[in-house]
């Protein structure tokens, strides 16, 4: 990685500090059980955010430090760096707790946001469903309206944080007639009658992390638990945060690929074959070279995205263009890196094999490649 970025300074300094460490001691130990267990440890959770290192980005009135998405990147990057995608904090921290601060009322925020940044509730939230994936217009799960509750009915599928999760923001029809005007946003306590969890899903990769199904069978919620200053405003909503979704899921997949280069060279230093180090041979510093290029070429475009969104000017188009560009580099790269490693490579033993199967799904979670381009497009 070159040297810092625009947006690091002196206080971020020392955030990356506490967060490498945390995550050296915490997580990185941990990986292999996490991944057996298909879930990170509850206790994760309280400890990082003892240490402050959950909700950032959120103010200090509701519990968080006060800082900016900057913070977000810098443990998001600490976690990759881990070579860990088990944890789902980036979701907790740079989704859940924005949609409440965005849209929340002033006791939703009260209530909800110091509890997430200590890490005593895990936020999840819940838009694809099991035949809605990037259609979030057609979605099914009902929250009618009785009187002075909501009656959710429906399944999520695809959730991250699904199995720990102790609130979830709910994607939901209010009104099943209407398209994206129907679509409202409700909070859902994980407690309540009717609430069920499915099975952990077994994935290609990010294995540890405790992707599940979630039912609403007639859950009853109070009608203050909407997320909006009306009903009909949760597709507008979903669509103001997707910026920042997807400049997370760049910034993941741009730290996974230095990581995986990292990880890339060391081996090829010390492996050798026919008598001399694996390194020496052209082919492999000529992917290596191609593969640093790519690294330096899409660290200064995030670093940028990052800048622009700390200042409140990264656009639709440029976020998607920083997902797309990072997500299909990060798979071609990491992809490479394997082929340099051979057999090994394969062994899921090896974390650049871990690193290749998690990296897949970045070019689907968030909007898709495909729909990535759609939205750049439509600029042209």
């Amino acid at each position: 990685m070159p040297s810092s970025p625009r947006w690091m300074d002196a206080d971020l300094e020392l955030f990356r500090d506490l967060a490498r460490e945390f995550c050296e001691r915490e997580i990185k130990p941990n990986v292999d059980k996490f991944i057996q267990n298909h879930q990170v440890d509850r206790d994760l959770w309280n400890k990082a955010g003892e240490l402050g290192l959950l909700c950032a980005s959120i103010p200090e009135e509701y519990g968080g430090i006060g800082g900016t998405f900057a913070h977000e990147a810098v443990l998001i990057e600490e976690q990759a760096r881990a070579g860990d995608s088990s944890w789902g904090a980036s979701l907790h921290s740079g989704i859940v707790a924005h949609y409440i601060l965005a849209y929340g009322t002033e006791e939703q925020k009260q209530h909800w946001l110091p509890k997430m940044a200590s890490g005593e509730v895990v936020g999840a939230i819940a838009m694809t469903e099991p035949g809605t994936g990037s259609d979030l217009q057609g979605i099914k799960t009902r929250a009618i309206k009785e009187g002075d509750e909501y009656v959710v009915n429906g399944a999520k599928t695809f959730i991250t944080n699904g199995a720990q999760c102790d609130l979830v923001i709910v994607a939901a029809k209010t009104n099943p007639e209407g398209g994206a005007a129907g679509v409202s946003l409700v909070l859902v306590e994980t407690e309540r009658e009717g609430f069920r969890r499915g099975r952990v899903l077994d994935k290609v990769g990010m294995k540890g992390q405790d992707t599940s199904e979630l039912f609403f069978d007639d859950v009853r919620i109070p009608v203050t638990n909407l997320l909006g200053t009306q009903e009909g405003l949760g597709f507008f909503h979903l669509m103001a945060q997707l910026p920042q979704e997807r400049l997370i899921v760049a910034v993941s997949t741009q730290a996974a690929q230095e990581f995986a280069l990292e990880l890339t060279k060391q081996y090829t230093h010390d492996r050798e074959a026919f008598g001399r180090e694996i390194f020496k041979f052209q082919n492999t510093k000529f992917k290596l070279a191609e593969i640093a290029t790519d690294c330096r070429v899409g660290r200064s475009f995030i670093d940028e995205c990052i800048e622009l969104h700390i200042e409140g000017k990264l656009d639709v188009p440029t976020a998607a263009m920083a997902k797309l560009w990072a997500s299909e580099t990060a798979m071609k790269n990491i992809d490479k890196c394997v082929q340099l490693f051979g057999g090994y490579g394969y062994m899921l033993e090896y974390p650049i094999a871990r690193a290749w199967t998690d990296i897949r799904v970045s070019q689907i979670y968030a909007g898709t490649s495909e729909i990535m381009k759609e939205i750049i497009s439509r600029t042209m």
